[in-house]
This record gives C-alpha cells, structure tokens and sequence, in this order.
C-alpha cells in the first residue's frame, strides 16, 4: 500500500485545515486508515483512527475539534481539523493497516499563536 497525504500547511490558532490521504497499490482488505502525529522531541501519537465498518477512535486532545473520514470510492481518508491550537503543530503520518502497518510521508502542519 502506497500512502500520499496532502493538505498541511501553516495556520494561525482557531484556523482550520483539511488533511488528504490516497492510497495506492493493494488497496483490497485495508481494515484501518488513520492519522498519526509527531511533534519535535516527542514520540508519534494516534490522532484518529477508522476501521473499516467501523466508528471512529480520536485522541483526547483533539476530540469535538477533528473529524475522520473516508471515501472509499477513492480510497482516501481525511482529516478535519478545527479551532487548531498551537499544540496541534507537528508532522501528521497517514497511516494503513493491511496485513502490516502502512505509513504515509507525513506533512507538515503548523499552527502559530
């Protein structure tokens, strides 16, 4: 599976963003797309998460502020990012699971206060 995610960008605080994510190659039987974060000096964090057939799993933190979702008409997952917060800044991963974990080329996103 190939992961191209677009979308990121810099933002001023209570801005929002929308994150793209296609994927490619075998598509078939992915049970999972989602988004993952990593901020500097920090380890890479779940931000959400959507099995396939499923409900989506968010963060705390980003919680009533960001919304997945997928098309799977053009296997692309998004990421709806409202009343962004400094804190949000980080490189966002996109990520799928087929058999193994699939990670896109992460984009950056940056939000000043």
């Amino acid at each position: 599976v190939q992961l191209q995610a677009s979308g990121g960008g810099l933002v001023r605080a209570g801005e929002s963003l929308r994150l793209s994510c296609a994927a490619s190659g075998s598509t078939l039987r992915i049970n999972a797309m989602g988004w993952f974060r990593q901020a500097p000096g920090k380890q890479r964090e779940l931000v959400a998460i959507l099995p396939s057939g499923g409900t989506p799993n968010y963060a705390t933190s980003v919680k009533g502020r960001f919304t997945i979702s997928r098309d799977n008409t053009k296997n692309t997952v998004y990421l709806q990012m409202n009343s962004l917060k400094p804190e949000d800044t980080a490189v966002y991963y996109c990520y799928a699971r087929r058999l193994t974990d699939n990670w896109g080329q992460g984009t950056l996103v940056t939000v000043s206060s």
